[in-house]
């Protein structure tokens, strides 16, 4: 069974920093490129960055260029998320996606883990 679990969500004043994880297991985390996702209230969920599955290719949403980093570590099928430079307006539910790179009937998603900016 697939399952991914993000982690490192909270409470951040503006300007401040989170890190999220997601861990993988039940399926081979180096055949798939992962996505970080948002949701604020109220609004679809958007597509925030992407990484190849070798890790050496990433993506970014305008809104988040120069502040957030995506990063993976196959070695533990783990994905991660430095956000620096937080904003109000960062404040959502943030996912975890992945989508392998030849099959695209393969897709998955963790269930979240929220972030909140706020003074």
């Amino acid at each position: 069974q697939v399952q991914l679990v993000e982690s490192g969500g909270g409470l951040v004043q503006p300007g401040g920093s989170l890190r999220l994880s997601c861990a993988t297991s039940g399926l081979t985390f180096s055949n798939y490129a992962m996505s970080w996702y948002r949701q604020a209230p109220g609004k679809e969920r958007d597509r925030v960055a992407t990484i190849n599955n070798a890790g050496d290719i990433t993506n970014y949403a305008n809104s988040v260029k120069g502040r957030f980093t995506i990063s993976r570590d196959n070695a533990k099928n783990s994905l991660y998320l430095q956000m620096n430079s937080l904003k109000p307006e960062d404040t959502a539910v943030y996912y975890c996606y992945a989508a392998h790179t030849r099959s695209r009937g393969f897709t998955y998603w963790g269930k979240g883990t929220l972030v909140t900016v706020s003074s």
